[in-house]
């Protein structure tokens, strides 16, 4: 029944129709405990809040359903914005995006021209811009354009899937820039012939892809509400004599906030992934389809 009900939402994420119904009907029946708001404003008011206690943010303008140039340039400046308003309030955030919603499907110049665009203002406000990864079918193609970028810029960083069979290569192939990547398990349904099926061999790839990061001397963010992986990565850096400045536990807004909070008083630096925008459906139904107990709290609201 999980596995039908995970299918499900991961099906309604991608579709056209559901998201545009999401887009008329608003934040309601629960998705606003998992994204900020609608509005660049609002997000902000949520990152104040997590600074207040310590918690620092990566801030997400959500767009995922980018299907013509003038759509993606749009997306683009919002993410300009974003930093803007970041640097114009003074709260301690990062900025995150899909390349997708710069038009990577639409023209690959264009994605790299916003991006360049991006990271220069970027570089003025001193700020960090994260490139999040996408399904396989943009695996590649996000690692070249972050091969790219970086050349040039040292304020970007990617996201490496714990769960395909090709990220410990990858991890090898990005050591020689000492890239600073997020660590995460993976939230797209993958075919078992680039992605390993079972949960057990997805966390026993996942402690080794932290550890040869970590090892390789890198910054190394571990975004994870696995309570299990976080002890295992506080081991791991207690025995190598690893510093907690060289790397952050990551978490997704609206979910695990006591586990934030007493990381935080446990002295390691935790990073909030903070989504905002009208484009938040693909993002909630992802949610929905990694824990079951996100299901019921939708369903509860439903009828509040």
């Amino acid at each position: 029944m999980e596995l039908i009900m995970k299918n499900m939402f991961q099906s309604l994420g991608k579709s056209r129709t559901a998201n545009r119904l999401a887009k008329k009907y608003g934040l309601r029946f629960g998705a606003a405990r998992f994204v900020a708001g609608e509005t660049i404003q609002q997000s902000i008011t949520a990152v104040r809040g997590l600074n207040q206690d310590g918690r620092v943010a990566t801030l997400d303008h959500l767009g995922e359903f980018v299907f013509s140039e003038e759509e993606a340039l749009e997306s683009a400046a919002m993410c300009i914005k974003t930093l803007d308003a970041i640097a114009e309030s003074g709260v301690k955030s990062n900025l995150s995006l899909k390349m997708t919603s710069l038009g990577l499907d639409i023209s690959r110049d264009l994605c790299v021209t916003s991006m360049k665009r991006i990271l220069e203002r970027a570089r003025v406000h001193n700020n960090f811009v994260r490139i999040d990864m996408e399904d396989y079918a943009h695996c590649q193609i996000s690692l070249d354009i972050y091969r790219e970028l970086r050349k040039d810029y040292d304020n970007v960083g990617i996201v490496i899937q714990a769960y395909l069979f090709r990220t410990m290569q990858d991890i090898d192939d990005l050591a020689s820039l000492g890239a600073n990547l997020r660590l995460v398990k993976g939230a797209y349904k993958e075919s078992p012939q680039v992605a390993f099926p079972d949960k057990s061999a997805v966390d026993e790839n996942y402690k080794k892809i932290i550890e040869k990061h970590l090892t390789n001397g890198h910054y190394t963010a571990i975004a994870s509400h696995d309570e299990a992986i976080i002890k295992h990565t506080k081991q791991f850096v207690s025995e190598h004599g690893i510093s907690n400045d060289q790397f952050e536990f990551q978490m997704l807004y609206g979910i695990c906030d006591e586990l934030q909070k007493q990381l935080v008083k446990e002295g390691y630096r935790v990073r909030i992934y903070v989504p905002y925008g009208v484009d938040w459906f693909g993002y909630f139904m992802r949610r929905l389809a990694e824990r079951p107990a996100n299901v019921w709290f939708v369903l509860k609201n439903m009828f509040k």
